[in-house]
């Protein structure tokens, strides 16, 4: 037993001055070696071989869009759009005990546990990256939106894979979606939905109309679409036409109306008629006059208009005694008629008719215009022996009034022998024009 522990405590000495021998050699090795591998050079004042940063170094190191990204050992050429955390130096590690554990692994007793270098901040991880414990070791994880590439944490571009429905906008770490004008984000943050645009307040005036991604404004009947696109304007209908009422046309917000002058009403939405005043009671007339009713007013007219010698026998004739000389070379009757007619009418034009009432028998009539039409305005055409015709001759205009003695002259040859073979009758005809051309 003695033996067998000299015999140890002999391999003991060989075995530590074998170690020392071996560490004096790598002592010596350490302190003459000065040659580093590619992508770094020796620091003598560290007495460690450090990163050359090429992007410094090499002229135009990455070409056309790509911008240059120094890495241990070497460079990296990337696009310009990409981010980056860029990684530490990693600090230099001390010389650490023999450890007769594996590699991530410490001695406890007799047996070998793991380190955890994420608790111990024993690890090269970026601030920005997140240690992980494993067994025997560790491992660096990047932040969510961002991919590992060597050491280094690069943004991931999401909107590479088409994640939006319309626009992607990537950010760094992450991404956001946005839509095109009259659309909104859904609830998944990623769709679009058409935005209704009328319930939001669009600046319509009038009516409004949601479509896919946009809108439109309407406007009501009577209004245009001003060229914004928003605001109705009122149609001024009466400037289209002069047709489109009779007398008067008056625009309105979104419509127009007609009117009629003073003395008229109107007839549907468009013409005007006349308004009969001695039918509807409207006039001022007296028990002693009659009403006479003209083109947009009235006339009021005495009922007994016989000037001497003349005598009434009725309304409206007056007849002259064949017994009173002074009627030997006047009209034997009178008889009062009323008309109206309209300004502007069309000429020649047939406006009154003559009717003899009673006829001797063989007797022979002609008809005149005795007095009243100084101008020539009028005009007698015979029809028959028994009638004729008063013709408008030249348009005339109101409001105006005629007065026209229309004479029957009756010639009997069978009456000759008593020496009063020509007779004659007058009917006054008392014509008033309107103002208007209705």
């Amino acid at each position: 037993m003695q033996a067998a522990c000299v015999s140890n405590v002999c391999v003991c000495i060989c075995v530590s001055v074998l170690l020392r021998s071996v560490l004096s050699q790598l002592q010596r090795e350490t302190d003459t070696y000065t040659e580093c591998s590619d992508g770094y050079h020796w620091d003598p004042q560290t007495d460690h071989c450090r990163d050359i940063n090429e992007c410094e170094t090499i002229p135009d190191a990455c070409k056309g869009e790509m911008k240059c990204f120094n890495h241990y050992g070497g460079y990296l050429c990337l696009p310009r759009s990409v981010s980056f955390i860029p990684a530490s130096e990693s600090p230099i590690t001390p010389t650490l005990p023999f450890n007769p554990c594996p590699v991530g692994y410490e001695s406890h007793g007799d047996s070998c546990v793991d380190v955890d270098e994420c608790a111990r901040h024993e690890h090269d991880c970026q601030p920005s990256q997140e240690c992980i414990n494993t067994l025997g070791s560790f491992t660096c994880q990047c932040p969510r939106g961002y991919r590992k590439v060597g050491t280094e944490c690069i943004d991931i571009d999401e909107c590479r894979y088409r994640y939006c429905q319309h626009r992607c906008v990537n950010v760094p770490g992450s991404f956001s979606c946005q839509c095109e004008p009259g659309f909104q984000l859904a609830g998944n943050n990623r769709s679009c939905i058409d935005v209704n645009e009328c319930e939001m307040g669009a600046p319509c005036s009038q009516r409004c109309y949601n479509t896919y991604g946009t809108f439109l404004c309407r406007c009501d009947q009577g209004y245009e679409l001003d060229q914004d696109g928003f605001t109705c304007n009122d149609i001024d209908e009466c400037s289209f036409s002069s047709y489109l009422c009779q007398f008067q046309c008056v625009n309105e917000p979104g419509k127009f109306s007609c009117v009629c002058p003073e003395g008229y009403q109107l007839q549907g939405t468009r013409t005007c008629q006349d308004i009969n005043e001695c039918e509807s009671g409207e006039h001022q007339c007296t028990d002693t006059q009659t009403c006479v009713n003209i083109h947009g007013r009235y006339q009021c007219v005495d009922n007994d208009r016989c000037q001497e010698p003349y005598v009434q026998v009725s309304d409206n004739r007056c007849v002259c005694p064949i017994i009173n000389p002074v009627c030997r070379d006047l009209p034997f009757s009178v008889v009062h008629r009323y008309m109206s007619i309209t300004s502007e009418r069309t000429v020649p034009s047939d406006i009154f008719q003559i009717q003899a009432t009673s006829v001797s028998v063989g007797a022979y009539n002609t008809f005149r215009i005795r007095s009243g039409d100084d101008s020539g305005d009028f005009y007698i055409r015979q029809i028959n022996n028994l009638s004729a015709m008063l013709v408008l001759a030249r348009s005339v205009s109101g409001p105006r009034e005629y007065t026209l003695d229309l004479e029957m002259v009756s010639v009997n040859p069978l009456l000759n022998y008593q020496g009063n073979h020509q007779s004659s009758s007058v009917l006054r005809l008392s014509i008033y024009v309107g103002q208007y051309a209705f």
